[in-house]
């Protein structure tokens, strides 16, 4: 639901009643993962999407209905593929997913019309919903924020508790996905599934170096959902009529811009910084920083010699083996790449493989999960 906060967001602001159905579970190659939604407003406006249209017209109706009020205000249903019925609505890449369809009114929900409002300005912040157990219970939901303080219920003191802190948690790694829980609020007894959605701020990528490349990299970035700066010592250079798909452009030594980053606690276990500046008294005093710090990512532009050299001047430095093990340089995946435009979907494909541990290699004839996100499972 997270994932379209937005719309909602503007929806609960003019007080609009919609329905939301999320997937909750996923089986096989299915092609949206847990958190992926579906939402229609009074006037039948769709926004999300929960199949990439296999069973987005049966879905659609069961939110209609929810709203209207010809079918149950909140509902778990299943679709899957069906060798059986050739014309059975279902997913025709053999996967299944379950979605919670649920009427939400952000009058009476204040904690869900809180969350969107968190998710779309970019606040961290959790919800979780009771998706499995008595039907009484299905769709309450907490709000819960990276303190661990909450807004909501799930019906029961001791449940909630238990829930917000377990949501918390998932919260501060940036997951989405399952939690169960016993009923009475500990780890045992009748359970309870919870779909958890986190939402936190969109990963940060900072690119030093202000050089052609760092603009086609900027633009490719700023698509798969990062937030972009890019910093470079030479003010010529790094201006913002040059790179108009960073957030921010900044004169500063590159190492230096690092440190301050770092000791304000603005870097994380998602921050990617790549290299792009081809000079070692930039790149050297910068890679030796940053291989010290728990990013994400960090790459490094040049040819194997430099890349080589690089290595000795680090080790000079005081790096070991371990540290240097993390730079990936030469950057980016052997695409074949040439132009600036592909040298940047090189680097931010291998920025997406190692996030998501994937190989870099092709598709066809693999033989491995096309996911490997660990994800709910349908029926599980």
């Amino acid at each position: 639901m997270l994932d379209i906060a937005e719309d909602l967001h503007r929806w609960c602001g003019q007080g609009r009643p919609f329905a939301v159905a999320t997937v909750t579970a996923v089986g096989g190659s299915a092609p949206r993962q847990p958190g992926a939604a579906l939402a229609v407003d009074g006037e039948g406006r769709a926004v999300g999407s929960v199949s990439g249209g296999c069973v987005e017209g049966a879905v659609y109706e069961l939110c209609r209905d929810a709203l209207s009020g010809d079918g149950p205000a909140v509902a778990v249903e299943r679709f899957g593929w069906s060798a059986d019925d050739a014309f059975a609505v279902g997913l025709t890449c053999g996967g299944e997913i379950e979605v919670l369809v649920q009427r939400i009114d952000p009058a009476r929900r204040p904690e869900l019309a809180r969350a969107l409002a968190a998710a779309a300005t970019h606040q961290a912040a959790a919800v979780a919903r009771i998706t499995a157990g008595p039907a009484d219970l299905l769709g309450l939901a907490l709000l819960v924020r990276p303190d661990g303080g909450y807004e909501g219920t799930l019906g029961d003191r001791e449940r909630d508790a238990t829930a917000a802190a377990e949501t918390a948690a998932m919260l501060a790694a940036g997951r989405t996905g399952t939690l169960v829980i016993g009923a009475d609020g500990s780890r045992c007894g009748v359970p309870l599934t919870l779909l958890v959605e986190s939402s936190v701020p969109p990963p940060r990528m900072l690119v030093y170096g202000a050089v052609d490349f760092a603009a086609a990299l900027t633009r490719a970035a700023a698509f798969i959902g990062y937030r972009v700066t890019v910093c470079d010592a030479r003010p010529v250079f790094a201006t913002p009529a040059r790179f108009p798909a960073a957030d921010e452009v900044l004169v500063d030594w590159p190492h230096r811009h690092l440190e301050r980053e770092a000791a304000a606690g603005r870097l994380d276990g998602r921050t990617a910084v790549c290299v792009l500046t081809h000079d070692t008294k930039f790149d050297v005093p910068l890679l030796e920083r940053a291989l010290r710090l728990p990013l994400g990512y960090v790459g490094a532009m040049g040819s194997r010699r430099t890349h080589l050299d690089r290595l000795d001047r680090l080790r000079d430095a005081g790096l070991t083996t371990p540290d240097l093990s993390r730079l990936r340089s030469p950057i980016g995946l052997d695409l074949g790449a040439r132009t600036p435009e592909e040298t940047a979907l090189s680097i931010t494909a291998e920025i997406v493989a190692l996030r998501y541990g994937g190989t870099g290699r092709p598709l066809r004839g693999a033989g491995r999960p096309i996911h490997r996100e660990g994800a709910a499972r349908v029926g599980s």
